[in-house]
């Protein structure tokens, strides 16, 4: 080799070199990220604790997270010597668990951002381990009907969300016998249709009859996506002299009977049916939003799913909390529907709960202005009906649950694992590898007031009926697509959730 050949190619061994430190720096190191992201400089680090929430068992050991997916779970005596140059955050005897994914929130933005909007509303979610949440097609403006309105929804969550922000779509009169209208809302990627039987309480979200169900249920059938269902229908009542005082939340609950659940019931498992010619596969997944009757409709769910009918149903942490006979007159916060019940109906609630009757929990997060909750000295009758509660949906269900003997397995279930499959979420819901790094740190065994001490990111936290509670399990951090997005009751500075479409 000539002399100048070889002074050439010596002359790129500094290069080679650098490039070589380049390289490897960048598969050894940990990579620190630059934005407000996450409070936590990395992507590529462990976390450890005595108590991880996996699919089979709960372990002591660490999870390997790297670029937002769990990369590796191993147990105590093996993750010391895997570790290299990785951080390490030891939550020690903290719960590790997937985090929560609720199906059914009301976050009324964009054009009802002062009930409570993506930002406060997400943040609220964060502080509680939620870390997806799918968010209803009302009480925003307008209703989340067309592609066009849909739209609207996902400018308003670009850069004002701490979580994931997935949406369902509706199914109302104007669009239910148009399929191209439904086609292109799906196509636009809502993860299914939600509908009433009742009315709405918000005009632009008029209540749907078995005619509009069956047309949706055909369109939704060929993108194997769900129909949810607000199931109540109005039947005439008589009430009887003396149970006309609108203070009294005895006169609300007559006014809204569990007989409206099992007439609604009844009539969608019958549509559903008349839809089906193949068997349960060729027709639309049913869920039964926040059942609240324990009773005949139960029974009429657990009746179709031995017949093999394709159906779910959740209730919400404020059935399972609260009863008819501790709600003070005037106080609307409690007002919802379908109504709290009384407390044998509770009783049977949490059984089938824990049972697997009743397959999955959800907020039903619905808030408003306090003008509008708090209506005109406690009027139960003309107050807006919704519980405020997204924040606090883990310890209320662990708290209250205790004395049914509720489980981590059993929160992880109701919580993360059956939502991430109603929502199609394959990659959520459980601390494996390849899954999202989407996590929440607690500690089950803490105390705390929910008072004006306690920091409340809801935009109104005097309207949630859990103000004044005593919980245990407090959220010590939240994890979501592996960004620390919550620690200690601090957030991030950037809102960097990811919306979710179909």
């Amino acid at each position: 080799m000539k002399s100048g050949t070889w002074r050439f190619l010596v002359s790129f061994i500094p290069l080679l070199i650098y490039l070589l430190y380049i390289l490897y720096s960048d598969f050894s190191s940990p990579k620190p990220t630059t934005s407000g992201c996450s409070l936590l400089p990395h992507q590529h680090y462990w976390i450890v604790s005595k108590r991880i929430v996996t699919p089979h068992e709960i372990i002591s050991g660490a999870v390997e997270i790297n670029g937002g997916s769990i990369i590796s779970l191993v147990k105590e005596k093996d993750w010391l010597e895997k570790v290299k140059n990785e951080p390490v955050i030891d939550y020690g005897e903290a719960v590790v668990m997937p985090g929560l994914i609720d199906v059914h929130a009301h976050l009324d933005d964009p054009g009802r951002a002062e009930w409570e909007g993506f930002p406060s509303g997400t943040m609220a979610a964060a502080a509680g381990g939620i870390t997806t949440l799918i968010d209803m097609p009302l009480n925003s403006f307008p209703s989340t009907v067309s592609e066009e309105t849909l739209q609207l929804k996902i400018e308003a969550a670009k850069g004002s969300i701490f979580v994931n922000v997935g949406f369902w779509g509706g199914l109302v009169p104007e669009n239910a016998f148009n399929a191209s209208v439904l086609e292109n809302l799906l196509n636009a990627g809502v993860l299914g249709l939600k509908s009433f039987m009742c009315p709405s309480g918000i005009n632009d979200f008029p209540m749907t009859d078995a005619s509009h169900i069956k047309e949706g249920i055909s369109v939704l059938a060929k993108y194997k996506r769900p129909l949810l269902v607000h199931a109540e229908k109005v039947q005439e009542i008589e009430l009887k002299d003396g149970d006309d005082d609108p203070r009294s939340y005895s006169t609300y609950l007559k006014t809204r009977p569990s007989s409206w659940e099992e007439a609604a019931i009844r009539e969608l498992l019958t549509v559903s049916k008349d839809t089906r010619i193949g068997g349960p596969a060729e027709g639309a997944h049913l869920h039964i939003v926040h059942l609240s009757d324990s009773s005949s409709s139960l029974e009429l769910i657990k009746e179709a799913k031995s017949n093999g009918d394709s159906i779910t149903v959740e209730t919400c942490p404020h059935y399972l909390a609260f009863t008819a006979e501790d709600i003070p007159d005037g106080d609307t916060r409690f007002k919802c529907s379908p109504p709290i019940r009384d407390a044998p109906n509770r009783q049977k609630l949490w059984e089938a709960l824990m049972d697997g009757d009743i397959d999955m929990l959800s907020s039903d997060h619905s808030p408003s202005v306090p003008e509008l909750k708090l209506f005109t000295e406690g009027d139960f009758l003309r107050a807006w009906g919704g519980i405020s509660s997204l924040q606090f949906v883990l310890p209320v269900t662990w708290s209250y649950g205790l004395k049914y003997g509720v489980t981590l397995e059993k929160l992880v279930s109701w919580w993360s694992e059956k939502p991430a499959k109603l929502a199609s979420q394959d990659l959520k819901g459980a601390i494996e590898i390849g899954k999202h790094a989407d996590i929440v740190v607690w500690e089950p065994e803490k105390e705390f007031d929910l008072d004006e001490n306690h920091t409340v990111h809801l935009k109104h936290p005097s309207i949630s009926a859990y103000m004044g509670s005593r919980l245990t399990g407090r959220v010590v951090a939240t994890f979501v697509n592996g960004n620390l997005v919550f620690e200690d009751g601090k957030h991030t500075p950037d809102a960097c959730g990811t919306t979710i479409l179909a």
